[in-house]
């Protein structure tokens, strides 16, 4: 939207508001993400009622087959007010089949509260969520959940999180008392005691000085309370490493102010040295209190992120995009959800603003759009809003072209914003529809799932008439038939599922192609000869041109590029996605009056085609990473198990009291594991399993 266009500078009516925190709260599955918000809710007033997961009456979980499963399917966006601040809150799935959710979260995000079970600790989904925050630069917070279950180490967390996660942490609030001896919190940072109130759900709590915490009439045990401080020393040394700044108020000595640790925690947050570690129970209402002051405290707001590059269509290049109001509009669609016949898109701004009715250019479609009503979102329910700007989350409708990753944009200055990388499906299974009627009604419904899901796949088989959908694993699919079922009242057949493949390469080889035909009266010639070599695994793909392409039109250089692009979808072995190659364009040939682009990307394909043919391919297949938690007893059996369906073991330990088995095995393996698993080890292991990469398994 051009600010000429409605009559200079807007006034908004944020200038003067609140200081804006975007967060989300990340973790593996069942670590307590939408128990801890829902307390956050209720203590900042945003609900008046706390539902549980268990029960099914979780805000977040507004769907009904996240009610039905006690899990997060989807990600929610909410906001509300906590000590001056506004605060939009993402919570995001643990579930691995639901990565996407938490990719295109993280992207839009400016801090995050990652969430650890006191027992668990740090369990594999725990490692990818981190490592996607990692990926997009998001500070964070850690909350170390569950205290007051049997087999609680906080310790032990810690050291999971620096030897796993490659964390700097520091607790600055920690538990006095663990398992069933946890009765409240340690603040290192005011070396206060606090006790929540279980009559009032914990929203009211006392804070005592800790040398005076004896005296009260629920006092601590003495040992619980000496094992707590023992952590203060610990949290300034690890401080005085991070931070610079705090080194020589650390060496001098002496009194060190609340407000001073303070700063230095923000300091060292904000430049992602260390990560500040609060404890508690979600479950039991104790210890969410702190949590969001941390996150007032410590995490940054938009304008205190290193601002984000688009690139310049009209000029070619990059340029940073400054969380500025009054800059142009800038915006990501980070998310599209379907409503009946409505369309609504969740943005992210930022820079400029946006009214009802204000023009906008989707950069990525290269369409002009209008926005219609905007929302502010909390979880299944909106609220309109008159105005939005830099560093709000939100969401409208009435933007017909839009799609997950797209960029809105000032029609005036056109910037694109790095789009939100999709993944590649693992495993697939076919639909038939009942009847022609049926068919239709799929096909539509089909359309609308990938609209709100990049990582949902869907392809027709002409022969079959089959309906092919592909998604991040069994529990994903079965969401979309259950969805399917539920919403639209569409009930097709169902086949078994099926692994998705991909193609690669063992050798290098050389091809060429070669095409000379007349379409319409007209010739078109193309020559195109090239290599091709293998590439380490998960590298990708490139095209080089040792020609120079200077000395050729740009249309037909285009054209071979897209012709290679286009003939890597479907390889020689089995038609699958060919990866992880590298294709050098190493001679073009013309003929005057015959060149032309058309000519070129046919001879591309044909000479890709013919180069992977020589080069040794082969299939490549999806790997899962496993990991199972079992007692001593039961750790033969569970290798066993794992060896007669081509896992390998790569790592063992002790965690917990249990042994953790962590393996590498082939999907096409895994279909009706778990179950031979809680045979094989009398209920007792515990599975988690995570795509890996795909690969060969020898």
């Amino acid at each position: 939207m051009s600010h000429a266009a409605t009559g200079g500078k807007r006034s908004h009516p944020r200038e003067k508001a609140a200081p804006l925190r975007n967060i989300g709260i990340i973790a593996h599955i069942d670590a307590g993400k939408t128990t801890l918000t829902e307390r956050i809710l209720y203590y900042t007033d945003r609900i008046h009622r706390m539902g549980e997961v268990h029960d099914g009456t979780a805000t977040m979980d507004f769907m009904p087959e996240e009610q039905e499963r006690g899990i997060t399917i989807a990600s929610a966006c909410t906001t509300c007010a906590w000590n001056g601040h506004t605060v939009n809150i993402i919570d995001t799935p643990g579930h691995v089949d639901f990565t996407i959710e938490v990719e295109r979260s993280l992207r839009v995000l400016d801090g995050a509260v990652g969430v650890f079970c006191a027992v668990g600790g740090v369990e594999p989904q725990s490692e990818t969520v981190w490592r996607q925050s990692e990926k997009f630069g998001v500070p964070k917070l850690a909350f170390v959940n569950k205290m007051d279950r049997a087999g609680a180490d906080f310790g032990a967390v810690l050291d999971a999180m620096r030897t796993r996660l490659g964390a700097v942490v520091i607790p600055v609030m920690v538990p006095v008392g663990q398992g069933e001896d946890f009765e409240g919190l340690l603040d290192l940072v005011t070396m206060e005691y606090l006790s929540f109130d279980q009559s009032t759900q914990g929203r009211e709590f006392s804070r005592t000085p800790a040398e005076q915490a004896a005296s009260l009439p629920d006092a601590p045990a003495p040992a619980a309370m000496a094992a707590a401080m023992a952590w203060r020393e610990r949290m300034l040394e690890t401080l005085a490493e991070a931070d610079d700044a705090f080194i020589d108020v650390y060496l001098g000595g002496g009194d060190m102010p609340p407000q001073v640790i303070r700063a230095a925690l923000r300091r060292a947050t904000l430049s992602r040295r260390a990560v500040p570690v609060f404890a508690g129970s979600a479950l039991r209402n104790v210890g969410v209190q702190p949590v969001l002051d941390g996150v007032c405290d410590y995490l940054p707001g938009p304008e205190e992120t290193a601002p984000v590059m688009g690139y310049d269509t009209a000029l070619g290049r990059k340029t940073p995009v400054p969380s500025d109001p009054d800059a142009p509009l800038s915006a990501l669609v980070f998310k599209v959800v379907m409503e009946g016949s409505r369309k609504y898109a969740l943005l992210r701004i930022y820079a400029g603003a946006v009214s009802e009715g204000d023009a906008c250019r989707n950069v990525t479609r290269e369409k002009d759009e209008r926005f219609s009503k905007l929302y502010r979102l909390h979880a299944g329910r909106r609220e309109q809003i008159e105005t939005a700007m830099a560093g709000d989350i939100m969401a409208t409708v009435g933007l017909r072209s839009v799609r997950t990753g797209d960029t809105l944009s000032d029609p005036a200055r056109p910037l694109l914003l790095e789009n939100i990388a999709a993944y590649r499906p693992v495993i697939s299974l076919a639909l038939e529809p009942r009847n022609t009627e049926e068919g239709a009604k799929l096909d539509e419904v089909l359309e609308r799932f990938t609209l709100e899901d990049p990582t949902l796949a869907v392809e027709l088989d002409e022969g079959t008439g089959q309906r092919i959908i592909s998604g991040m694993g069994e529990l994903h699919l079965e969401v979309v038939l259950e969805r399917m079922r539920r919403e639209y009242g569409v009930s097709p057949r169902v086949g078994n599922p099926q692994v998705v493949h991909q193609e690669t390469i063992l050798s290098p080889a050389v091809g060429s192609g070669e095409f000379d035909r007349e379409l319409g009266d007209q010739p078109h010639y193309g020559y195109v000869a090239l290599s091709v070599a293998p590439r380490p695994r998960d590298e990708g793909t490139r095209v080089r041109f040792e020609v120079d392409t200077q000395l050729w039109p740009r249309p037909w250089v285009d054209a071979v590029e897209q012709g290679i692009t286009d003939s890597l979808q479907s390889g020689v072995v089995k038609g699958y996605p060919v990866q992880d190659v590298e294709i050098t364009v190493t001679e073009l040939r013309r003929r005057d009056g015959a060149s032309s682009p058309a000519g070129y990307h046919m001879a591309a394909v044909a000479a890709v085609k013919d180069a992977l043919a020589k080069a040794d391919p082969v299939l490549l297949e999806p790997i899962m990473f496993v990991e199972i938690g079992v007692p001593e007893a039961h750790v033969g059996s569970s290798i066993g198990l794992l060896g007669a369906r081509g896992g390998k073991v790569e790592n063992m330990f002790d965690h917990s009291g249990q042994k953790v088995v962590q393996a590498l095995a082939p999907l096409r393996e895994l279909f009706g594991f778990s179950t031979a698993l809680r045979s094989a080890t009398q209920g007792r292991a515990g599975l988690v399993m995570r795509f890996e990469r795909f690969d060969r398994m020898e």
